[in-house]
Protein backbone atom coordinates (compact mmCIF):
# COMPACT_ATOMS: atom_id res chain seq x y z
CA UNK A 1 0.00 0.00 0.00
CA UNK A 2 2.93 2.56 1.11
CA UNK A 3 4.47 1.71 -2.30
CA UNK A 4 1.04 2.77 -4.21
CA UNK A 5 0.73 5.71 -2.80
CA UNK A 6 4.10 6.64 -2.81
CA UNK A 7 3.85 6.34 -6.39
CA UNK A 8 0.70 8.15 -7.00
CA UNK A 9 2.26 10.96 -4.67
CA UNK A 10 5.43 11.02 -6.96
CA UNK A 11 3.35 11.72 -9.68
CA UNK A 12 1.67 14.97 -7.53
CA UNK A 13 4.96 16.02 -6.70
CA UNK A 14 6.39 16.30 -10.63
CA UNK A 15 3.24 17.99 -11.56
CA UNK A 16 4.37 20.89 -9.16
CA UNK A 17 7.40 21.05 -11.46
CA UNK A 18 5.92 22.44 -14.46
CA UNK A 19 2.88 23.87 -14.73
CA UNK A 20 -0.73 21.98 -15.42
CA UNK A 21 -2.77 24.40 -17.39
CA UNK A 22 -2.31 27.31 -19.59
CA UNK A 23 -3.35 29.73 -21.90
CA UNK A 24 -2.25 32.75 -23.61
CA UNK A 25 -1.46 35.29 -20.32
CA UNK A 26 0.10 35.22 -17.59
CA UNK A 27 -2.52 35.58 -15.56
CA UNK A 28 -4.60 32.31 -17.62
CA UNK A 29 -1.74 30.65 -16.78
CA UNK A 30 -1.99 30.72 -12.85
CA UNK A 31 -5.84 30.50 -12.79
CA UNK A 32 -5.89 27.26 -14.76
CA UNK A 33 -3.29 25.96 -12.73
CA UNK A 34 -5.06 26.58 -9.16
CA UNK A 35 -8.32 25.38 -10.67
CA UNK A 36 -6.55 21.51 -11.94
CA UNK A 37 -4.71 21.74 -8.16
CA UNK A 38 -8.25 22.10 -6.80
CA UNK A 39 -9.73 19.48 -8.60
CA UNK A 40 -7.00 17.05 -7.98
CA UNK A 41 -7.82 17.34 -4.23
CA UNK A 42 -4.76 19.95 -3.38
CA UNK A 43 -4.46 23.18 -1.63
CA UNK A 44 -2.90 25.78 -2.71
CA UNK A 45 -1.92 29.35 -0.81
CA UNK A 46 0.08 32.44 -1.80
CA UNK A 47 2.02 35.21 -0.16
CA UNK A 48 1.03 37.60 -3.27
CA UNK A 49 0.26 37.73 -6.62
CA UNK A 50 1.34 40.80 -8.29
CA UNK A 51 2.14 42.01 -12.04
CA UNK A 52 5.97 43.35 -13.19
CA UNK A 53 5.65 44.18 -16.26
CA UNK A 54 4.92 41.97 -18.82
CA UNK A 55 5.46 39.17 -16.07
CA UNK A 56 3.14 38.04 -13.34
CA UNK A 57 5.21 36.96 -10.19
CA UNK A 58 3.95 34.34 -7.65
CA UNK A 59 5.89 34.77 -4.47
CA UNK A 60 5.65 32.20 -1.02
CA UNK A 61 3.65 29.56 -2.70
CA UNK A 62 2.62 26.70 -0.54
CA UNK A 63 0.83 23.39 -1.52
CA UNK A 64 -0.61 20.44 0.74
CA UNK A 65 -2.20 17.04 -0.29
CA UNK A 66 -4.40 15.00 1.85
CA UNK A 67 -5.56 11.78 0.14
CA UNK A 68 -5.82 7.96 0.34
CA UNK A 69 -3.54 7.85 3.48
CA UNK A 70 -1.09 10.40 2.42
CA UNK A 71 -0.29 14.20 3.38
CA UNK A 72 2.21 16.48 1.67
CA UNK A 73 3.02 19.67 1.74
CA UNK A 74 5.54 21.80 -0.28
CA UNK A 75 6.72 25.62 -0.89
CA UNK A 76 8.23 27.30 -3.80
CA UNK A 77 9.32 31.00 -3.41
CA UNK A 78 8.76 32.22 -6.66
CA UNK A 79 6.92 31.42 -9.98
CA UNK A 80 7.14 34.21 -12.95
CA UNK A 81 4.66 34.00 -15.81
CA UNK A 82 6.38 35.93 -18.77
CA UNK A 83 4.37 36.90 -21.93
CA UNK A 84 6.63 36.81 -24.16
CA UNK A 85 3.99 39.20 -26.65
CA UNK A 86 3.64 36.37 -29.42
CA UNK A 87 0.86 34.14 -27.88
CA UNK A 88 2.66 32.20 -25.29
CA UNK A 89 3.69 32.53 -21.46
CA UNK A 90 7.20 31.26 -20.46
CA UNK A 91 7.31 30.30 -16.54
CA UNK A 92 10.10 30.19 -14.90
CA UNK A 93 10.33 29.15 -10.90
CA UNK A 94 13.14 29.04 -8.05
CA UNK A 95 15.54 26.34 -8.83
CA UNK A 96 14.88 24.99 -5.97
CA UNK A 97 12.38 24.09 -3.25
CA UNK A 98 11.16 21.63 -0.69
CA UNK A 99 8.50 18.85 -0.17
CA UNK A 100 7.68 16.63 2.75
CA UNK A 101 4.93 13.34 2.61
CA UNK A 102 3.43 11.49 5.58
CA UNK A 103 2.13 7.75 5.17
CA UNK A 104 -0.60 6.99 8.10
CA UNK A 105 0.59 4.28 10.31
CA UNK A 106 0.39 0.36 8.62
CA UNK A 107 -1.34 -0.65 11.92
CA UNK A 108 -2.63 0.56 14.87
CA UNK A 109 0.11 1.65 17.69
CA UNK A 110 2.88 1.69 14.68
CA UNK A 111 3.88 5.70 13.75
CA UNK A 112 3.71 7.09 10.47
CA UNK A 113 6.39 7.33 7.63
CA UNK A 114 7.56 11.11 6.96
CA UNK A 115 9.83 11.34 3.96
CA UNK A 116 12.16 14.86 3.80
CA UNK A 117 13.00 15.78 -0.37
CA UNK A 118 14.26 18.45 -2.27
CA UNK A 119 13.76 19.04 -5.93
CA UNK A 120 16.42 20.95 -7.87
CA UNK A 121 15.81 22.43 -11.76
CA UNK A 122 18.01 25.28 -12.20
CA UNK A 123 17.92 26.10 -15.75
CA UNK A 124 14.46 24.51 -16.55
CA UNK A 125 11.76 27.12 -18.72
CA UNK A 126 8.40 25.93 -20.16
CA UNK A 127 7.00 27.58 -22.38
CA UNK A 128 2.89 27.25 -22.83
CA UNK A 129 1.42 27.99 -26.03
CA UNK A 130 -2.44 27.02 -27.55
CA UNK A 131 -5.69 28.30 -25.86
CA UNK A 132 -7.76 27.75 -22.99
CA UNK A 133 -9.25 24.33 -24.23
CA UNK A 134 -6.13 23.03 -25.16
CA UNK A 135 -2.53 24.04 -24.25
CA UNK A 136 0.67 22.67 -25.58
CA UNK A 137 3.63 22.63 -23.24
CA UNK A 138 7.69 22.27 -24.00
CA UNK A 139 10.06 22.47 -21.55
CA UNK A 140 13.72 22.20 -20.96
CA UNK A 141 16.44 22.13 -18.32
CA UNK A 142 20.13 20.87 -18.04
CA UNK A 143 19.45 19.25 -14.99
CA UNK A 144 16.23 17.73 -13.23
CA UNK A 145 16.85 16.38 -9.32
CA UNK A 146 14.68 14.67 -6.48
CA UNK A 147 16.69 14.20 -4.06
CA UNK A 148 15.72 11.95 -0.66
CA UNK A 149 17.38 13.70 2.34
CA UNK A 150 15.33 12.22 5.64
CA UNK A 151 13.66 9.29 6.26
CA UNK A 152 11.24 9.01 9.62
CA UNK A 153 8.88 6.70 11.43
CA UNK A 154 8.04 3.21 11.15
CA UNK A 155 12.01 1.52 12.20
CA UNK A 156 13.09 4.71 10.24
CA UNK A 157 14.52 5.89 13.44
CA UNK A 158 17.88 3.63 13.02
CA UNK A 159 17.99 4.29 9.60
CA UNK A 160 20.37 7.00 7.76
CA UNK A 161 19.06 6.93 3.86
CA UNK A 162 19.86 9.29 1.40
CA UNK A 163 18.47 9.30 -2.23
CA UNK A 164 19.40 10.94 -5.27
CA UNK A 165 18.45 10.94 -8.56
CA UNK A 166 19.18 13.39 -11.42
CA UNK A 167 17.82 13.76 -14.98
CA UNK A 168 20.63 15.78 -17.25
CA UNK A 169 19.78 17.38 -21.03
CA UNK A 170 15.61 16.64 -20.25
CA UNK A 171 13.62 18.18 -23.06
CA UNK A 172 9.87 17.37 -23.93
CA UNK A 173 6.42 18.20 -24.91
CA UNK A 174 3.03 17.69 -23.51
CA UNK A 175 -0.64 18.47 -24.34
CA UNK A 176 -3.14 19.61 -21.95
CA UNK A 177 -6.91 19.61 -23.45
CA UNK A 178 -9.78 20.54 -20.88
CA UNK A 179 -12.97 18.76 -21.17
CA UNK A 180 -16.27 18.98 -19.37
CA UNK A 181 -16.16 19.44 -15.57
CA UNK A 182 -13.25 17.28 -13.91
CA UNK A 183 -11.87 16.08 -17.22
CA UNK A 184 -8.76 16.38 -18.95
CA UNK A 185 -6.70 14.67 -21.20
CA UNK A 186 -2.97 14.53 -22.12
CA UNK A 187 -0.20 13.87 -24.16
CA UNK A 188 3.17 13.73 -23.54
CA UNK A 189 6.83 12.56 -24.56
CA UNK A 190 10.18 13.11 -23.09
CA UNK A 191 13.60 12.69 -23.46
CA UNK A 192 17.15 13.00 -21.36
CA UNK A 193 20.61 12.26 -21.79
CA UNK A 194 21.25 10.53 -18.91
CA UNK A 195 19.85 9.64 -15.78
CA UNK A 196 21.89 8.76 -12.77
CA UNK A 197 20.56 7.42 -9.60
CA UNK A 198 22.27 7.27 -6.19
CA UNK A 199 21.27 5.86 -2.76
CA UNK A 200 23.49 5.67 0.68
CA UNK A 201 22.00 3.82 4.12
CA UNK A 202 23.28 2.47 6.66
CA UNK A 203 21.29 0.54 9.70
CA UNK A 204 22.78 1.91 12.86
CA UNK A 205 20.64 -0.54 15.69
CA UNK A 206 19.96 -3.46 13.83
CA UNK A 207 17.66 -5.99 15.56
CA UNK A 208 19.18 -9.55 14.64
CA UNK A 209 16.96 -12.07 14.11
CA UNK A 210 17.69 -15.25 16.34
CA UNK A 211 21.16 -17.02 15.02
CA UNK A 212 21.93 -13.97 12.82
CA UNK A 213 24.96 -11.83 13.55
CA UNK A 214 24.51 -8.36 15.09
CA UNK A 215 26.32 -5.10 14.07
CA UNK A 216 25.76 -2.41 12.06
CA UNK A 217 25.16 -2.86 7.94
CA UNK A 218 25.99 -0.18 5.13
CA UNK A 219 24.00 -0.31 1.70
CA UNK A 220 25.38 1.51 -1.13
CA UNK A 221 23.62 1.45 -5.30
CA UNK A 222 24.55 3.42 -8.26
CA UNK A 223 22.59 3.17 -11.45
CA UNK A 224 23.10 4.72 -14.72
CA UNK A 225 20.67 4.84 -17.38
CA UNK A 226 21.24 6.63 -21.34
CA UNK A 227 19.16 7.86 -23.82
CA UNK A 228 16.15 7.69 -21.99
CA UNK A 229 12.70 8.71 -23.48
CA UNK A 230 9.18 8.27 -22.48
CA UNK A 231 5.47 8.91 -23.63
CA UNK A 232 1.98 9.35 -21.43
CA UNK A 233 -1.55 9.72 -22.70
CA UNK A 234 -4.11 9.94 -20.80
CA UNK A 235 -8.18 10.70 -19.90
CA UNK A 236 -7.93 11.99 -16.23
CA UNK A 237 -11.11 12.87 -14.27
CA UNK A 238 -11.19 14.39 -10.74
CA UNK A 239 -9.50 13.03 -7.19
CA UNK A 240 -12.85 12.05 -6.01
CA UNK A 241 -14.17 9.87 -8.99
CA UNK A 242 -10.39 8.22 -8.93
CA UNK A 243 -11.30 6.95 -5.58
CA UNK A 244 -13.30 4.32 -7.02
CA UNK A 245 -11.58 3.06 -9.77
CA UNK A 246 -14.04 0.79 -11.30
CA UNK A 247 -16.58 3.29 -11.47
CA UNK A 248 -13.51 5.83 -13.35
CA UNK A 249 -12.77 3.33 -15.57
CA UNK A 250 -16.31 3.54 -16.61
CA UNK A 251 -16.43 7.07 -16.59
CA UNK A 252 -13.70 7.44 -19.62
CA UNK A 253 -10.51 7.42 -17.20
CA UNK A 254 -7.53 5.97 -19.35
CA UNK A 255 -4.16 5.78 -19.94
CA UNK A 256 -1.37 4.59 -21.84
CA UNK A 257 2.47 4.87 -21.92
CA UNK A 258 5.69 3.53 -22.93
CA UNK A 259 9.64 3.73 -21.57
CA UNK A 260 12.71 3.04 -23.13
CA UNK A 261 16.30 3.40 -22.28
CA UNK A 262 20.18 2.57 -23.40
CA UNK A 263 22.99 1.49 -22.00
CA UNK A 264 22.51 0.78 -18.09
CA UNK A 265 24.83 -0.32 -15.40
CA UNK A 266 23.85 -0.75 -11.96
CA UNK A 267 26.44 -1.58 -8.68
CA UNK A 268 25.03 -2.37 -5.65
CA UNK A 269 27.42 -3.24 -2.28
CA UNK A 270 26.29 -4.41 1.46
CA UNK A 271 28.49 -4.13 3.75
CA UNK A 272 27.23 -6.41 7.13
CA UNK A 273 28.66 -7.95 9.86
CA UNK A 274 29.10 -11.51 8.27
CA UNK A 275 30.84 -9.17 5.05
CA UNK A 276 30.44 -7.95 1.95
CA UNK A 277 27.95 -8.68 -1.00
CA UNK A 278 28.40 -7.00 -4.14
CA UNK A 279 25.69 -6.94 -7.38
CA UNK A 280 27.11 -5.32 -10.60
CA UNK A 281 25.46 -5.40 -14.26
CA UNK A 282 24.58 -3.83 -17.45
CA UNK A 283 22.34 -4.04 -20.44
CA UNK A 284 22.16 -2.62 -23.89
CA UNK A 285 18.46 -1.41 -23.30
CA UNK A 286 15.14 -1.23 -21.95
CA UNK A 287 11.35 -1.26 -22.23
CA UNK A 288 8.09 -0.79 -20.07
CA UNK A 289 5.14 -0.30 -21.66
CA UNK A 290 1.24 -0.12 -20.20
CA UNK A 291 -2.42 0.41 -20.80
CA UNK A 292 -5.35 0.41 -19.11
CA UNK A 293 -8.55 1.59 -19.71
CA UNK A 294 -12.24 0.58 -19.59
CA UNK A 295 -11.49 -2.79 -22.13
CA UNK A 296 -7.82 -3.85 -20.85
CA UNK A 297 -5.53 -3.79 -18.85
CA UNK A 298 -1.78 -5.03 -20.22
CA UNK A 299 1.93 -4.27 -19.04
CA UNK A 300 5.24 -5.32 -21.20
CA UNK A 301 8.79 -5.35 -20.51
CA UNK A 302 11.95 -6.29 -21.74
CA UNK A 303 15.88 -6.21 -21.90
CA UNK A 304 18.79 -6.81 -24.53
CA UNK A 305 22.04 -7.69 -23.96
CA UNK A 306 21.82 -8.52 -19.75
CA UNK A 307 24.75 -9.60 -17.75
CA UNK A 308 25.12 -9.62 -13.92
CA UNK A 309 27.75 -10.35 -11.36
CA UNK A 310 27.44 -11.32 -7.59
CA UNK A 311 29.70 -12.07 -4.98
CA UNK A 312 28.21 -12.96 -1.26
CA UNK A 313 29.82 -14.52 2.07
CA UNK A 314 26.78 -17.46 1.85
CA UNK A 315 28.29 -18.18 -1.91
CA UNK A 316 30.86 -20.72 -2.13
CA UNK A 317 32.40 -19.31 -4.57
CA UNK A 318 34.17 -16.52 -5.69
CA UNK A 319 31.79 -14.43 -7.95
CA UNK A 320 27.97 -15.80 -9.58
CA UNK A 321 27.56 -15.05 -13.45
CA UNK A 322 24.43 -14.34 -15.36
CA UNK A 323 23.83 -12.58 -18.45
CA UNK A 324 21.06 -13.23 -21.37
CA UNK A 325 20.54 -12.01 -24.90
CA UNK A 326 17.31 -10.80 -24.65
CA UNK A 327 14.99 -11.01 -21.78
CA UNK A 328 10.52 -9.89 -22.29
CA UNK A 329 7.29 -10.45 -20.56
CA UNK A 330 3.73 -9.27 -21.20
CA UNK A 331 0.23 -9.74 -20.68
CA UNK A 332 -3.08 -8.33 -22.17
CA UNK A 333 -6.48 -8.89 -20.04
CA UNK A 334 -9.90 -7.47 -20.14
CA UNK A 335 -10.90 -5.94 -17.00
CA UNK A 336 -14.65 -5.47 -16.78
CA UNK A 337 -17.71 -7.68 -17.80
CA UNK A 338 -17.56 -8.72 -21.40
CA UNK A 339 -20.54 -9.65 -23.56
CA UNK A 340 -18.42 -11.39 -26.23
CA UNK A 341 -15.32 -13.12 -25.75
CA UNK A 342 -12.48 -10.37 -25.38
CA UNK A 343 -8.49 -10.88 -25.87
CA UNK A 344 -5.91 -11.72 -23.87
CA UNK A 345 -2.30 -12.75 -24.13
CA UNK A 346 0.62 -13.68 -21.80
CA UNK A 347 4.36 -13.43 -22.80
CA UNK A 348 7.72 -15.03 -20.97
CA UNK A 349 10.80 -14.64 -23.08
CA UNK A 350 14.11 -15.38 -22.42
CA UNK A 351 17.27 -16.33 -24.98
CA UNK A 352 20.52 -17.43 -24.64
CA UNK A 353 20.91 -17.31 -20.46
CA UNK A 354 24.36 -18.72 -19.56
CA UNK A 355 25.64 -19.28 -16.08
CA UNK A 356 29.04 -19.11 -14.74
CA UNK A 357 31.12 -22.36 -14.80
CA UNK A 358 30.80 -23.14 -11.44
CA UNK A 359 27.05 -23.27 -11.07
CA UNK A 360 27.41 -25.75 -13.82
CA UNK A 361 30.09 -27.49 -11.43
CA UNK A 362 27.91 -27.61 -8.48
CA UNK A 363 25.33 -30.09 -11.25
CA UNK A 364 27.45 -31.35 -13.79
CA UNK A 365 30.43 -32.23 -12.10
CA UNK A 366 32.13 -33.91 -14.49
CA UNK A 367 31.29 -32.23 -17.26
CA UNK A 368 28.95 -34.32 -19.45
CA UNK A 369 26.17 -31.86 -20.35
CA UNK A 370 26.37 -29.28 -23.05
CA UNK A 371 26.76 -25.30 -21.65
CA UNK A 372 24.98 -24.24 -24.47
CA UNK A 373 23.06 -21.09 -23.33
CA UNK A 374 19.55 -22.07 -22.28
CA UNK A 375 16.35 -20.67 -23.95
CA UNK A 376 12.61 -20.92 -22.80
CA UNK A 377 9.87 -18.94 -24.67
CA UNK A 378 6.14 -18.99 -23.90
CA UNK A 379 4.06 -16.73 -25.95
CA UNK A 380 0.09 -17.55 -26.22
CA UNK A 381 -3.21 -15.24 -27.15
CA UNK A 382 -6.63 -15.71 -26.90
CA UNK A 383 -10.42 -15.23 -25.90
CA UNK A 384 -12.10 -15.00 -23.14
CA UNK A 385 -15.24 -13.53 -21.21
CA UNK A 386 -15.36 -12.29 -17.34
CA UNK A 387 -18.78 -12.15 -15.33
CA UNK A 388 -17.61 -9.63 -12.98
CA UNK A 389 -15.29 -6.67 -12.95
CA UNK A 390 -12.04 -7.43 -11.45
CA UNK A 391 -11.46 -3.91 -10.29
CA UNK A 392 -14.64 -3.70 -8.00
CA UNK A 393 -13.38 -5.30 -4.43
CA UNK A 394 -16.87 -5.97 -3.46
CA UNK A 395 -17.68 -7.88 -6.41
CA UNK A 396 -14.66 -10.14 -6.44
CA UNK A 397 -15.24 -10.68 -2.75
CA UNK A 398 -18.66 -12.07 -3.40
CA UNK A 399 -17.65 -14.27 -6.45
CA UNK A 400 -15.96 -16.45 -3.97
CA UNK A 401 -14.19 -19.61 -4.89
CA UNK A 402 -15.71 -19.18 -8.21
CA UNK A 403 -14.25 -18.91 -11.36
CA UNK A 404 -14.49 -14.99 -12.57
CA UNK A 405 -14.68 -15.64 -16.21
CA UNK A 406 -13.91 -18.01 -18.70
CA UNK A 407 -11.75 -19.50 -21.53
CA UNK A 408 -13.02 -19.56 -24.92
CA UNK A 409 -9.88 -19.71 -26.94
CA UNK A 410 -6.49 -20.05 -26.80
CA UNK A 411 -3.61 -20.24 -29.21
CA UNK A 412 -0.19 -21.34 -29.02
CA UNK A 413 2.13 -18.78 -30.90
CA UNK A 414 5.41 -20.30 -29.55
CA UNK A 415 6.58 -22.62 -27.26
CA UNK A 416 10.53 -23.17 -26.94
CA UNK A 417 12.37 -25.18 -24.52
CA UNK A 418 15.74 -25.22 -24.93
CA UNK A 419 18.47 -26.64 -22.13
CA UNK A 420 21.73 -28.95 -21.86
CA UNK A 421 21.55 -29.66 -25.93
CA UNK A 422 17.83 -30.64 -25.68
CA UNK A 423 14.91 -28.89 -27.17
CA UNK A 424 11.40 -29.05 -27.33
CA UNK A 425 9.15 -26.39 -29.35
CA UNK A 426 5.69 -26.73 -29.99
CA UNK A 427 2.62 -24.16 -31.78
CA UNK A 428 -1.16 -25.04 -31.62
CA UNK A 429 -4.39 -23.71 -31.21
CA UNK A 430 -7.69 -24.87 -28.88
CA UNK A 431 -11.74 -23.30 -28.32
CA UNK A 432 -13.58 -24.48 -25.52
CA UNK A 433 -17.01 -25.33 -25.05
CA UNK A 434 -17.86 -23.98 -21.53
CA UNK A 435 -21.39 -25.41 -21.85
CA UNK A 436 -19.83 -28.84 -21.82
CA UNK A 437 -18.26 -29.38 -18.07
CA UNK A 438 -18.58 -33.48 -18.06
CA UNK A 439 -16.55 -34.97 -20.78
CA UNK A 440 -13.27 -33.54 -19.25
CA UNK A 441 -13.83 -33.67 -15.86
CA UNK A 442 -15.20 -30.44 -14.62
CA UNK A 443 -12.76 -28.49 -17.71
CA UNK A 444 -14.51 -26.82 -20.30
CA UNK A 445 -14.64 -29.34 -23.43
CA UNK A 446 -11.19 -28.34 -25.92
CA UNK A 447 -11.47 -28.82 -29.85
CA UNK A 448 -8.16 -28.23 -31.65
CA UNK A 449 -4.69 -29.57 -31.74
CA UNK A 450 -0.83 -29.00 -30.55
CA UNK A 451 1.91 -29.44 -32.75
CA UNK A 452 5.48 -30.47 -30.57
CA UNK A 453 8.99 -31.38 -31.31
CA UNK A 454 11.54 -32.49 -28.92
CA UNK A 455 15.02 -32.96 -30.57
CA UNK A 456 17.65 -34.28 -27.89
CA UNK A 457 15.68 -35.61 -25.47
CA UNK A 458 17.00 -39.42 -25.32
CA UNK A 459 21.14 -38.27 -25.12
CA UNK A 460 20.07 -35.96 -22.46
CA UNK A 461 18.06 -38.53 -20.64
CA UNK A 462 21.06 -41.13 -21.17
CA UNK A 463 23.53 -38.53 -19.35
CA UNK A 464 21.08 -37.87 -16.40
CA UNK A 465 21.14 -41.50 -16.02
CA UNK A 466 24.86 -41.77 -15.95
CA UNK A 467 25.22 -38.81 -13.41
CA UNK A 468 23.20 -40.79 -11.32
CA UNK A 469 20.40 -37.77 -11.18
CA UNK A 470 17.44 -39.60 -12.83
CA UNK A 471 16.44 -42.99 -11.86
CA UNK A 472 17.14 -45.69 -14.82
CA UNK A 473 13.63 -47.46 -14.05
CA UNK A 474 11.87 -43.68 -14.19
CA UNK A 475 13.59 -43.25 -17.32
CA UNK A 476 12.19 -46.13 -19.01
CA UNK A 477 8.76 -46.00 -17.87
CA UNK A 478 8.98 -41.93 -19.24
CA UNK A 479 10.43 -43.57 -22.56
CA UNK A 480 7.11 -45.77 -22.76
CA UNK A 481 4.65 -43.05 -22.44
CA UNK A 482 6.42 -41.39 -24.94
CA UNK A 483 6.47 -43.67 -27.21
CA UNK A 484 2.76 -43.48 -26.83
CA UNK A 485 2.37 -39.73 -27.66
CA UNK A 486 5.07 -39.46 -30.10
CA UNK A 487 6.72 -40.52 -33.19
CA UNK A 488 10.20 -41.08 -33.84
CA UNK A 489 10.92 -38.42 -37.22
CA UNK A 490 15.06 -38.03 -37.74
CA UNK A 491 18.04 -39.29 -35.36
CA UNK A 492 16.93 -38.47 -31.26
CA UNK A 493 13.84 -36.44 -32.92
CA UNK A 494 10.38 -36.92 -31.87
CA UNK A 495 7.72 -35.13 -33.09
CA UNK A 496 3.65 -35.52 -31.70
CA UNK A 497 0.38 -34.19 -32.90
CA UNK A 498 -1.98 -33.60 -29.57
CA UNK A 499 -5.48 -33.11 -31.11
CA UNK A 500 -8.92 -32.69 -29.15
CA UNK A 501 -11.73 -33.54 -31.40
CA UNK A 502 -15.64 -35.01 -30.61
CA UNK A 503 -15.23 -35.56 -27.05
CA UNK A 504 -12.05 -36.89 -27.63
CA UNK A 505 -8.10 -37.18 -27.23
CA UNK A 506 -5.36 -38.22 -29.84
CA UNK A 507 -2.04 -38.27 -29.79
CA UNK A 508 -1.03 -38.96 -33.63
CA UNK A 509 -3.89 -40.08 -34.78
CA UNK A 510 -4.23 -42.44 -31.36
CA UNK A 511 -7.19 -42.04 -29.88
CA UNK A 512 -6.60 -42.07 -25.91
CA UNK A 513 -9.60 -40.95 -24.37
Amino acid sequence: MINRRLAGSTVLVMLFAAPAFADVTPEQVWENWLSFSTSSGQTVTTESVERDGDTLVVTGMKMAIDQEGVTGTGSIDEIRFQDKGDGTVEVTMSDTYPFEMTFDAPEAGANPTSLSMEIRHPGLTVTASGDEAETVYDFSGPEMTVALTSVEGVDAEAVDLTVEAKLTNVTGKYLVAVGEGETSSLTSSFAAENMALTMAGSDLDPSPAEGEMAGPSEMKVTLSMADLTGTTNGTFLGSEAMADMAAALKAGFATDGSFSSGATTYDMEVTEAAGVTKITGQAESNTISFVMDATQLAYSGGAKAVTMSMSAPEIPFPQVNIGYGEAAFGFQMPVTVTEEPADFSFLTRIVDLTVSDEIWGIIDPTNQLPRDPATLVIDTKGKAKLFVDIMDPAAMEAVGDQPPGELNALDITALQAKIAGAELTGSGALTFDNTDLVTYGGMPAPTGKIDLKLVGGNTLMDKLVAMGLLPEDQVMGFRMMLSMFANATGEDELSSTLEFKDGGFFANGQQLQ
